[in-house]
């Protein structure tokens, strides 16, 4: 395993060091439950969830009383879908994309069967929503639109700080999936007039089985029913015992991030620049998917006449770990709903691959990469011409 090099990152990071040597004590020593605030193993645990709570916050331009945690970013996007809708019965719409991940589109989907209307917004080739659909979009009877930050799939970067602005106008509520983009790129919930934002800490370097919900409380004051009942823990909005050593690894992971955003990002892309070039000049029929510069520093989607996806990563697949689409749909060998929004029921849909660098990968990793995936796609490409004559 650690002579192959790992470029699907999009799917998810491994643990920084630095994280997990925060985690480790909560393993071990400080295991208390940060609910038992009564004696000193639950005091101290407490201290710690409220510490990472600052961490995540600060990451975000957030409060701290702003931020629940929850169990993924999963859950996070159906405690705000679902939350807000529960909370507004009386606005019985709301605005998302064709390109979002399962976890928005599913409660959308659900809130669809139960009688609400929801508005899928189209995206260009680049992958990007207009600005003037989502203004479109909105309704007197609006409640939120939720547009993710960055895609998993092709990296494009929303303009959400505009997208913010267009619904501040409205007096309708803007939730965000920042999963993707919290590693590479500074948010202010604030500037950006961002509501509510579910966040991730395993695409960001932290432990999986974790994620965070930041739920507005200045004006305007969001309100949020909770899809999980129990304890009343966080407010009451998510129910269920603190994962302490988790949650200390998010405010870890959330840190560091804050402070890597900037320069890792110039290394990732200068990195991934000369992968990009490195494709499209050796190989005839390749294209790169999504927006040609406003994305993800370590993301690159690729399309190449003639060879199919799955193919080439199973050739590769003891050299190099890529994917053909998104980890959460890895079962459904099917063309990517992302993809499809994008160029419909074309062949480029249906060849993407994706490219995922991240923090640790190094230039001569991205190096190798290029060699051998180059290599591979002109032969598979040449027998395929061959065979077909």
């Amino acid at each position: 395993m650690t002579e192959r090099i790992y470029l699907d990152h999009n799917a998810t990071t491994p643990i920084d060091p630095v994280v997990l040597a925060a985690m480790e004590p909560y393993v071990r020593q400080m295991f208390g439950n940060p609910s038992s605030v009564e004696h000193e193993h639950g005091r101290l645990a407490a201290v710690a969830v409220e510490i990472a709570r600052e961490q995540v916050a600060s990451a975000i331009g957030a409060r701290a009383s702003e931020i629940v945690f929850t169990g993924s970013c999963t859950e996070a996007n159906n405690l705000a879908i679902l939350g807000v809708a529960r909370a507004n019965p009386d606005k019985r719409h709301i605005v998302t994309s064709q390109i979002e991940h399962p976890a928005v589109l599913e409660p959308a989907r659900s809130l669809e069967r139960e009688g609400w209307d929801v508005t899928y917004l189209p995206v260009d080739e680049t992958g990007r929503v207009s600005i003037s659909d989502v203004e479109a979009s909105i309704r007197s009877d609006t409640a939120l639109v939720s547009i993710m930050a960055a895609n998993n799939e092709v990296g494009t970067i929303q303009p959400i700080r505009e997208i913010g602005a267009v619904c501040a106008s409205h007096d309708v509520l803007f939730h965000s999936d920042l999963a993707q983009i919290i590693a590479y790129r500074e948010i202010d919930v604030e500037r950006d007039n961002i509501h509510l934002a579910s966040i991730s800490a395993h695409k960001a370097y932290g432990p999986k089985g974790v994620g965070a919900l930041y739920i507005r409380s200045r004006r305007p004051r969001v309100r949020v029913k909770p899809i999980i009942y129990g304890g009343g823990q966080e407010r009451g909005l998510r129910s269920g015992s603190l994962n302490t050593p988790a949650i200390v690894g998010m405010g870890a992971a959330m840190k560091i991030a804050k402070a890597d955003a900037a320069t890792g990002s110039q290394r990732l892309q200068a990195m991934c620049d000369g992968f990009r070039d490195d494709i499209l000049k050796q190989i005839d029929g390749a294209v790169l998917n999504g927006h040609p510069t406003e994305r993800l520093p370590g993301n690159l989607s690729f399309s190449i006449d003639r060879l199919e996806p799955l193919a080439l990563i199973r050739q590769v697949r003891n050299e190099i770990s890529i994917s053909a689409a998104s980890a959460c749909s890895t079962e459904n060998v099917r063309t990517s709903h992302v993809l499809s929004a994008m160029f419909g029921d074309t062949d480029r849909a249906r060849g993407a691959f994706r490219i995922a660098a991240g923090r640790f990968t190094t230039a001569a990793e991205m190096k190798r990469a290029s060699e051998i995936i180059v290599s591979e796609a002109l032969r598979m490409i040449s027998v395929r011409k061959i065979s077909t004559i």
